[in-house]
């Protein structure tokens, strides 16, 4: 929930950045000064989670074993996305963070996107002034995937995961553009400045999305509905039976009288 909330003032922090700067050069460049900041109580958060996780019962343990292999396994699927790039915005990665975050759960969700984004980062020579922000925007994805409903029937949990990728897969692109939005200068119809109001700002906005990633994003939509599609199901199944291994019910015995 920490993690949740520092994540909404991390993207508060460039708008409330560029009205204190006499200009938009000034507030990059102080907003770009706090971006380790960021990224080191982002870890720190994770590292305190898993450690909370690993304290006194086995499933903890086998848990964080689990998270780190799905780390591992999804960040080496970014260098498909650096040495295949693929259609705007189409990354691999999200298909596995929202399945692992609906097999196991909204925190195991939250640490396998926010960790898995870290690790990529790091292996592909990613790292920038963007790189907490897609931790904390990709933790989200898996945090709210945790969240769906189970429904029995196959084709319904499959239909309902192909409509929570195709969303996210717009909806993650519209979160990371405002960590840059109020730098930006040029058509004032999309770019924001001090004063204007709530309504003229989310206008602006959307305008600038539409504008510049809605395409990009859509691509990254309907990957992530062509990979839950074909590896969804199979993939939901061999992850639940790992964690029913992880999983153990103690039965009490009551005495007769």
């Amino acid at each position: 929930m920490l993690a949740i909330v520092i994540g909404l003032v991390a993207l508060a922090y460039p708008f409330i950045m560029r009205m204190i700067a006499s200009s938009r050069a000034d507030a990059a460049m102080l907003g770009s000064s706090e971006v380790p900041f960021l990224t080191g109580v982002l870890i720190s958060l994770c590292l305190a989670v898993l450690l909370v996780e690993l304290q006194g019962h086995v499933a903890g343990a086998k848990t964080v074993a689990a998270l780190g292999i799905m780390i591992a396994v999804t960040s080496t699927l970014r260098f498909i996305e650096v040495g295949i790039p693929g259609p705007g915005g189409f990354s691999p990665i999200f298909a596995p963070i929202i399945l692992g975050g609906y097999v196991f759960g909204p925190r195991f969700g939250f640490l396998l996107g926010a960790m898995t984004l870290l690790v990529s980062a790091v292996i592909t020579a990613g790292v920038g002034p963007w790189l907490p922000y897609q931790m904390f925007t990709a933790g989200w994805i898996g945090l709210v995937a945790g969240g769906l409903p189970h429904p029995r029937r196959p084709r319904v949990e499959i239909a309902l995961l192909i409509g929570f990728g195709f969303l996210w897969g717009f909806v993650y692109g519209f979160i990371m553009n405002l960590y840059t939005w109020p730098y930006l200068t040029g058509d004032p119809l999309i770019t924001w400045t001090p004063g204007a109001g709530v309504a003229e700002a989310v206008r602006r906005y959307v305008a600038f999305y539409l504008t510049t990633s809605f395409l990009w994003d859509a691509a990254a939509a309907v990957g992530n509905v062509v990979l839950l599609a074909a590896l969804g199901l199979p993939t939901i199944r061999a992850l639940t039976r790992f964690r029913g291994r992880m999983q153990f019910q103690v039965f009490h015995q009551v005495p007769n009288p």
